[in-house]
């Protein structure tokens, strides 16, 4: 199973950049890792909170493979424990699952045509987060969640 993290924005800012860097180089250890970061459409000054997001739609399926299992990542998701996470990644890669895709969308989150499209939504928290943050995290729990797999002693219950 290779894990896809995919992002709508920008790079990576230089703030988050190494700690992103390091985490991704921690969890390939475990299983292949690709980042994918969707740039805004080239028109999106122009577009409204509602229009965006559909915008960015078409890009992110378009993009998917019909077995892609997708994690999006959205404020009105469920909240799960660093356990929890382990066990849907664990239960990805014991499974048919190829590509395990978590999608963290633009700044108006994601439309209502992906979140229909995934196979979960998460909320990492009832606080709102930079994107440039929410990679960083969320790239943490993945490693998280490859030593709680393992049972290595990086994760304190």
């Amino acid at each position: 199973m290779k894990i896809q993290i995919w992002s709508v924005g920008k790079s990576n800012e230089t703030y988050v950049k190494t700690g992103i860097e390091d985490y991704s180089a921690r969890i390939r250890r475990y299983y292949p890792l690709e980042w994918n970061i969707i740039p805004v459409p080239k028109n999106w000054g122009n577009l409204s909170e509602q229009e965006l997001p559909r915008k960015e739609a078409e890009s992110i399926l378009g993009s998917l493979k019909k077995d892609d299992f997708l994690v999006a990542l959205d404020g009105r998701g469920k909240q799960i424990t660093s356990e929890e996470l382990a066990g849907l990644v664990q239960s990805a890669g014991n499974g048919s699952v190829k590509n395990l895709v978590f999608l963290i969308g633009g700044a108006y989150g994601l439309d209502k045509a992906v979140l229909q499209r995934a196979n979960f939504s998460w909320s990492l928290s009832q606080l709102v987060f930079p994107h440039q943050l929410v990679r960083l995290i969320l790239s943490e729990q993945l490693y998280r969640a490859c030593t709680i797999i393992r049972n290595e002693k990086y994760h304190h219950p």
